[in-house]
């Protein structure tokens, strides 16, 4: 069955960390990793010798991060890194003296990395929405109270040979940019001679494959008392600013618009665009029952107040929105007629919509649906605070100014960026 999938669904860093470790703990040939944040505390650290671990034991690993997201690390870690031959890439870096401030100034460098992916042996994909960053600690504040919300999708099969070809022409392509530092841990030449598509043509199954029952022993210990016995189709969405502009968007749109039942969101950063909008209020006119969970939380000024405004018009049409409250929500995933699931690193804003690099996986399965629907029910039973009409056009002035002024910033920022959105 070429195209089967086997796949575990991971929620938080309590079942996402764990599993990650093992399964580059029993990497046999090559460790690829892609994350916009790459934070060496706690998980973040534990991560990152399990990665020194497959290195020294020769396995190939390259670690591919943002250069916003993440930042400097410290030159004990950077040696201990080489030292054990880990390979590792800046995408598009923080240079000259305004640094992350400068980036306001050039709209072409607020194209990031975002997607987080991992592929074990060409062959065991993790694909969600948790960076390398423990789930209780944050750079900017500290200890958390609660973890994070959020969720990644482990998956066995030909999609992650697709995810493997995808890194490995972005890592050539990060070599070969004469804007991006590199952080060598490797000599650049033997990666970039490594990395050519012909010296994996035989694929998962081919000599460097790790043998069958390390996968399954693998996805078997991810989430205990889940049975990983049943195959399904799974599909590898990408965005980026060439082939791929607006396919997780078409993506979301075409479920939602043969949505007959039920359409079930959680978003950390929701901005969608008009069409997007659209497509949400006619699923809920026509008898759709849609629920959004989003972010409750004060984050970031512009995520936190720029999603407002487009409340109003969702809420007219009978859409429920439930806003997460226990901590941060990260989430980025939907299930439609409880069958349709997505999991991935896109949120549903301009940034990751336009902008960002982005990875979704696609799967139609009724049990990863199942699963999925429920864990996002008992958030919002235990940890939702439900978005009432009349509240929210009686908020106070100040917070609709605020709103407003959010709202505007971005779409000031689009015009400059040359988007419509």
């Amino acid at each position: 069955m070429p195209n089967t999938h086997i796949s575990r669904l991971l929620q938080g860093g309590q079942a996402f960390f764990p599993a990650l470790i093992r399964a580059v703990d029993q990497a046999l040939d090559r460790v690829q990793l892609e994350t916009y944040i790459f934070d060496l505390y706690g998980a973040g650290a534990e991560v990152a010798e399990a990665l020194m671990r497959a290195a020294r034991r020769g396995v190939t690993v390259q670690v591919l991060v943002d250069g916003v997201g993440t930042d400097e690390i410290s030159a004990q870690w950077l040696q201990k890194m080489q030292q054990a031959g880990v390979q590792w890439q800046v995408f598009s870096p923080v240079t000259g003296r305004w640094g992350r401030v400068g980036l306001l100034l050039v709209p072409g460098r607020w194209r990031r990395l975002h997607r987080k992916l991992c592929v074990i042996d060409e062959a065991l994909l993790f694909c969600g929405g948790h960076n390398v960053l423990d789930d209780f600690y944050d750079p900017h504040r500290g200890a958390l109270s609660a973890a994070r919300f959020d969720f990644t999708l482990m998956v066995q099969g030909p999609v992650a040979q697709v995810a493997a070809d995808t890194m490995r022409q972005l890592w050539r392509r990060v070599l070969a940019s004469g804007n991006v530092r590199q952080r060598h841990l490797g000599q650049a030449w033997q990666v970039w001679h490594e990395a050519a598509p012909a010296a994996h043509s035989q694929g998962a199954a081919g000599a460097g494959a790790p043998p069958a029952h390390a996968l399954q022993d693998a996805l078997q210990s991810a989430v205990p008392g889940r049975s990983a016995a049943n195959g399904h189709r799974a599909v590898l969405i990408l965005r980026d600013n060439l082939r791929h502009r607006n396919s997780i968007e078409r993506a979301y749109r075409k479920a939602i618009g043969q949505a007959r039942r039920e359409i079930l969101i959680a978003n950390a950063y929701f901005l969608p665009g008009g069409r997007l909008r659209r497509a949400l209020v006619k699923a809920a006119q026509r008898g759709v029952k849609v629920t959004l969970l989003l972010q409750g939380q004060y984050e970031y000024f512009m995520q936190f107040h720029a999603t407002r405004p487009v409340y109003g018009a969702l809420l007219d049409a009978g859409v429920e929105i439930h806003e997460y409250e226990a901590g941060f929500l990260h989430a980025k995933v939907a299930v439609v007629d409880g069958l349709w699931t997505t999991v991935g690193s896109s949120n549903l804003d301009p940034l990751s919509l336009l902008l960002a690099r982005e990875a979704n996986v696609v799967v139609e399965d009724l049990a990863l649906a199942c699963e999925l629907r429920g864990s996002l029910l008992a958030a919002i039973a235990s940890h939702g605070r439900q978005v009432q009409p009349l509240g929210y056009s009686q908020r106070p002035l100040r917070q609709r100014l605020l709103d407003q002024l959010a709202y505007a910033l971005m779409r000031l920022a689009l015009w400059l960026m040359g988007q419509r959105y």
